[in-house]
């Protein structure tokens, strides 16, 4: 939290990066490593058409 100017501000951006952390890093822990590769390719395609 140093780079932070307050808690509030420090808990404003947690909350947003989250969901986006959680979307672009699936749990590989629980995966083979083609299927974390697939999901990965797919959540950064999907990622890609929101953003177009």
């Amino acid at each position: 939290m140093q780079r932070f100017k307050s808690p509030p501000q420090a808990q404003t951006f947690l909350s947003i990066f989250g969901p986006i952390y959680e979307h672009f890093y699936p749990k590989k822990h629980l995966l083979q490593a083609d299927n974390y590769r697939d999901q990965l390719a797919n959540r950064f395609n999907t990622w890609a058409k929101l953003i177009a």
